[in-house]
């Protein structure tokens, strides 16, 4: 495989990606079985994973997506959170599945667990492609995980730098020169 531009490694292959999220779908499915799910994208990032995972599943569902921001164009959450876009769909009494693309410090994701189970869902699960643990600075219960990954920068199938390398079929690594770059201003 021809690793792209600004790819350090592949850490995950496209294949072995859609052979997870395939299992995923199966599993939710068996998990909701009788019950309508919404599922709620986290964008932009959630994006690719929510598609694929949708169309694994079995059961009815619908979507809906919220963005939220804690990074900015930096490469490590900044802890403060902004919610840009809200729920269109009302969630009171809705089997509800938050569909995130990676967890890092779990500070975000807590914040919107928090605002989301204030509307009072009749269950609210979380689904995450990617999770690297020893980031986490808050427990936040994750139903189901596709991946546990070391703490590096990844990029690719919906992950991005700087708005960039989300198109990308797999999970690869950022080359660590161009987060050097990036944090210290050269171009």
């Amino acid at each position: 495989m021809t690793v792209d531009h600004g790819v350090a490694e592949v850490l995950l292959d496209e294949a072995t990606v859609q052979e997870r999220v395939a299992a995923l779908g199966a599993e939710i499915s068996a998990d909701f079985e009788g019950r309508e799910v919404l599922l709620v994208g986290v964008l932009k990032g959630a994006v690719f994973f929510m598609a694929d995972l949708m169309r694994r599943l079995s059961i009815p569902c619908e979507i809906d997506f919220m963005a939220i921001s804690s990074y900015g164009a930096a490469t490590d959450s900044s802890g403060v959170v902004r919610i840009l876009k809200d729920l269109d769909a009302n969630i009171a009494g809705r089997h509800v599945l938050v569909v995130e693309d990676i967890i890092d410090s779990g500070l975000t994701l807590s914040y919107l667990m928090r605002t989301l189970r204030a509307r009072r869902p009749a269950t609210l699960e979380i689904c995450a492609l990617l999770t690297k643990p020893e980031r986490r600075e808050i427990d936040v219960p994750v139903r189901y995980v596709g991946f546990e990954i070391p703490n590096r920068f990844v990029i690719g199938y919906g992950l991005d730098f700087a708005e960039r390398y989300r198109n990308l079929p797999y999970i690869g690594v950022l080359d660590p020169d161009l987060v050097t770059a990036a944090t210290s201003g050269a171009p």
